[in-house]
């Protein structure tokens, strides 16, 4: 097994958000192999689109050559260094998916050789790699772990629509299976981010390390999100008192939301699953998370007690709900609280439009049977929600916003996209 890690062909195992930008940061400097199960996801890249908005045309040209996109598994066979970047979401249960990872595993163990190494990028509970990831790669090729073939783990740490951090510029934890081979990954992510590398002591360190980034967030966001909730009824304007408080130079600058999207609002569900498989059930975790979850539903009631306060006939109340993607400025709908939103006005009989100039028409009628309107009609809505704060969002004036409902209508800015005094209802 050669130890020069420019002899290794890399393959790249899921072309979304965090495997695109990485086989093009890898391209710019060897030969990749693309793989992913979406043959139109394939045929797009192929033709020089990314839907995902990661990665711009120009950056696909300059790699067309070095970069090949295909679905087959066999023109995995040259390869031998292998980087997983599947998703690993929940179910609705909230227990970990771990289905496309494990079908990864069982796509590459077809191909696995003799002296080959799979890296692992998904999120995933500290363990999961050595325990459920392995023994399909043994089972499916025949091969012995740490004989025939290696592990490694890499957690990506991609912030969708972020153009200042990419690959390149986020310090990137590494581990591997044995100490030659936690080296030689190290070699070959140091190879391309410039910010420089952690090697991890062990693959679970890595892990685990990856799964309290975002569960930390979660808890800090979590706790504004209450604070909310408490000055919200003493009638104190949240980001008055967070601007306040900010003043100090050790306060945290988080603030309350929606917490939604792929990792944050996902990855302590990881965490909580292991924790309470060994006999310890997580207090502060869960508790964040419920707080968390029950924000859509805290947003709404809020909301429709104002409207009633207001003499506004519910039953045929009409609200526009502005911006349903997980975050700003990013295409991405994956676990977007927003939808929560939307839901718990169903339940009360409302009718809801959804504009969202991010997100594709048809992933979102697919994902969550909402079809988003083309643009918003002028005097039109009773209540009208801020969710997301998108650029062509905050360029609108608030005289803009307000025209948009009708004469009495509600305005309720969940972003803090206009000032105190020209909306009704903020976080």
């Amino acid at each position: 097994m050669s130890s020069n890690h420019s002899d290794r062909k890399i393959a790249i195992i899921g072309l979304g958000y965090v495997g695109l930008p990485l086989a093009v940061e890898f391209a710019l400097q060897r030969p990749v192999v693309g793989f992913d199960i979406s043959l139109s996801r394939v045929q797009q890249l192929q033709s020089g689109i990314d839907l995902t908005q990661e990665i711009d045309s120009k950056e696909l040209g300059d790699v067309q050559n070095s970069l090949s996109y295909t679905c087959d598994v066999d023109d995995l066979s040259s390869c031998d260094f292998f980087i997983v970047t599947v998703p690993t979401p929940i179910t609705e249960f909230k227990q970990p998916d771990l289905r496309p990872l494990i079908s990864a595993s069982k796509t590459l163990a077809k191909v696995l050789k003799p002296g080959d190494i799979v890296v692992y990028e998904s999120t995933v509970y500290p363990g999961a790699t050595e325990e459920v990831c392995i023994p399909v790669l043994e089972a499916d090729s025949g091969l012995v772990f740490n004989q025939d073939f290696y592990a490694g783990y890499s957690p990506e740490r991609i912030n969708p629509g972020d153009k200042e951090h990419r690959v390149s510029t986020i310090k990137k934890v590494t581990a591997g299976s044995t100490p030659a081979i936690a080296d030689l990954v190290d070699d070959i992510y140091a190879s391309i981010v410039v910010v420089g590398t952690h090697k991890a002591s062990s693959i679970k360190v890595a892990e685990a390390a990856k799964v309290i980034e975002n569960t930390q967030r979660d808890v800090n966001i979590a706790l504004i999100n209450e604070l909310a909730l408490i000055f919200n009824r003493l009638d104190i304007d949240t980001q008055a008192v967070l601007e306040a408080a900010g003043s100090k130079w050790n306060f945290l600058p988080f603030r309350p939301g929606l917490v939604g999207g792929h990792c944050i609002g996902v990855d302590p569900y990881y965490l909580t699953h292991k924790a309470k498989a060994i006999g310890y059930r997580p207090e502060v975790i869960l508790a964040g998370r419920r707080i968390n979850d029950n924000m859509g539903r805290y947003v709404v009631s809020r909301c429709v007690k104002t409207m009633i306060k207001k003499k506004m006939p519910i039953e045929t109340a009409k609200v526009l709900v502005m911006g349903l993607t997980f975050k700003e400025n990013c295409p991405d709908i994956r676990n977007t609280k927003v939808i929560d939103i939307v839901s718990e006005f169903d339940d009360f009989g409302v009718e809801v439009d959804v504009y969202d100039p991010w997100a594709d028409f048809e992933e979102t009628k697919a994902e969550y049977g909402v079809e988003l309107i083309s643009s918003p009609v002028d005097g039109s809505y009773d209540a009208i929600i801020l969710a997301v704060s998108h650029s062509q969002f905050k360029a609108m004036s608030a005289q803009q916003i307000r025209a948009l409902g009708k004469s009495n209508s509600i305005i309720y800015d969940l972003k803090y996209i206009l000032d105190a005094q020209d909306s009704d209802l903020r976080l």
